[in-house]
């Protein structure tokens, strides 16, 4: 087990964003946590980054109670995070944000080879090299996002609604480097509000409404729930 949530509960001042969530994730999988709107799924994931600190529960992350630790610490253990929105850094080229990502402790001595791996993975970043990633398109700023995250050298990889604001084309494009990137090895948890292309391509998945979680299991067997279905595939 790479990731353990034991009864999470997060405040935002009182009103209260996660329930008692207990989430597993066995290291080598690609795990989605799926729901809509409002469900909890991004606070998940920015408390599991350190962004946010929970009230209580524990987060271990192999095998190290990781609740309290700083965002640069989590990154430091080989938490990646490629958040909702890129968040690329608009006035910088491609190569700079490259380097920024770079910049880890763990990942520091190896910059040059991890950026020729990530043209390798994106030759259209090579490209572009020394454009500045605002003028980039959604879907390649997501690229760069991506690769951004993978030159810290992570261990596990939290998407943060990778499909958000692309095209129906790039949403396909963006599924299919996730894919890549598990069959590659890479430990992925995936939160989405893309329900039926998250359980297409996952292994297990989590289902959380109301900031609590009301389903898990196998994800091609959720896909075959009747709540699921009724809820999420408007069937």
């Amino acid at each position: 087990m790479i990731l353990d949530i034991k009864n999470l509960d997060l405040f935002y001042d009182d009103a209260q964003a996660l329930f008692g969530v207990n989430i597993n994730v066995e290291k080598g999988a690609l795990t989605a946590i799926v729901g809509g709107n409002g469900s909890g799924k991004t606070s998940l994931i920015r408390t599991i980054a350190g962004i946010h600190q929970p009230r209580s529960g524990e987060i271990f992350f192999e095998g190290k109670n990781i609740v309290g630790c700083e965002n640069h610490e989590i990154a430091e253990l080989g938490i990646g995070h490629v958040a909702e929105g890129r968040q690329v850094f608009p006035n910088m080229t491609i190569l700079e944000n490259l380097q920024v990502g770079g910049s880890l402790k763990r990942s520091k001595a190896h910059i040059k080879t991890n950026i020729d791996y990530v043209y390798h993975l994106f030759p259209k970043l090579k490209e572009r090299a020394f454009q500045n990633a605002g003028t980039l398109s959604g879907g390649e700023q997501q690229m760069l996002a991506i690769g951004r995250c993978l030159m810290g050298e992570p261990k596990l990889i939290l998407f943060d609604e990778p499909s958000l604001g692309l095209s129906p084309l790039m949403v396909k494009e963006m599924f299919r480097m996730i894919v890549r990137l598990h069959d590659m090895g890479m430990t992925i948890v995936l939160v989405e509000q893309n329900v039926v292309a998250s359980l297409e391509i996952a292994s297990k998945a989590f289902v959380l409404e109301n900031g609590q979680v009301t389903l898990c299991g196998d994800a091609k067997d959720l896909i075959q729930d009747e709540g699921v279905k009724k809820a999420y595939l408007g069937l």
